[in-house]
């Protein structure tokens, strides 16, 4: 089980998309906890003001220390080691790899960004990394947090129907995922590669191999560099 601690401005935000689909269904069986923690209920003036002006000058509002520090607080803590994870542009790229590397363990606490970004002294004094789902700025970092919160949550065992999906997604074995069919067989003149029709395990998982390595050489040729191909591997992309 991992639990999720989202520290935010706008928790309702997360209600729809944790209220549903796969995020629903595993914390209905306990194999993951979402925990909101609404900042704006530590901002200790009469308006709740999370925000301020910046200091220097400049456009936009500028996310205030205190309420932040309070929040954190009064987050209960699991173990030791917990990540504090600062949702900001100016952080590492988060890829597959790290969201393996997160779901090994049992606690995550998220801080939303938002405004024209959080007081300094969060970035250097309380969290204990920063992340970036992407090279593009959002008006909040509820969005990112949700993205982190899907990705290593299908990583926990038991949260997807079948144990091997994980471990056959896009990226997670280096390569793009392999192409997919279901029924019908035939549509339109689209027609489902014989192969797969013809219950030879072996020959599927060649041909799936295949594929994979072709269109990650198309799509994504930089994921090859990365990886370390097979004799085999070498022999079907130079063919």
């Amino acid at each position: 089980m991992i639990r999720f601690d989202i520290l935010t401005v706008f928790p309702e935000m997360f209600a729809s998309p944790c209220g549903c689909s796969l995020l629903k269904k595993a914390a209905d069986r306990g194999l993951i906890a979402i925990h909101l923690h609404d900042i704006r209920v530590h901002a200790e003036d009469r308006h709740h003001m999370t925000d301020d002006a910046p200091y220097g000058g400049g456009g936009g509002m500028v996310m205030k220390v205190e309420p932040i520090d309070r929040t954190l607080q009064s987050v209960p803590v699991t173990g030791e080691d917990v990540p504090i994870i600062l949702m900001t542009p100016q952080g590492e790229r988060f890829c597959q790899k790290t969201a393996e590397e997160l779901a090994g363990h049992p606690q995550l606490i998220l801080i939303c960004g938002h405004y024209e970004g959080v007081d300094e002294r969060v970035r250097t004094h309380l969290a204990t990394r920063e992340i970036s789902i992407g090279d593009y700025v959002l008006t909040g970092g509820e969005l990112s947090a949700l993205v982190i919160v899907d990705a290593v949550s299908r990583l926990v065992p038991g949260v997807l129907g079948n144990c091997e999906s994980a471990s056959s997604d896009s990226f997670s074995m280096g390569l793009l995922e392999y192409p997919h069919y279901t029924r019908p067989a035939q549509y339109r003149g689209w027609e489902v590669p014989e192969v797969l029709l013809s219950g030879n395990h072996r020959e599927i998982e060649a041909w799936r191999r295949r594929e994979a390595l072709q269109r990650t050489r198309i799509k994504r040729p930089d994921l090859l560099n990365e990886r370390a191909l097979t004799i085999e591997e070498k022999r079907w992309l130079d063919k």
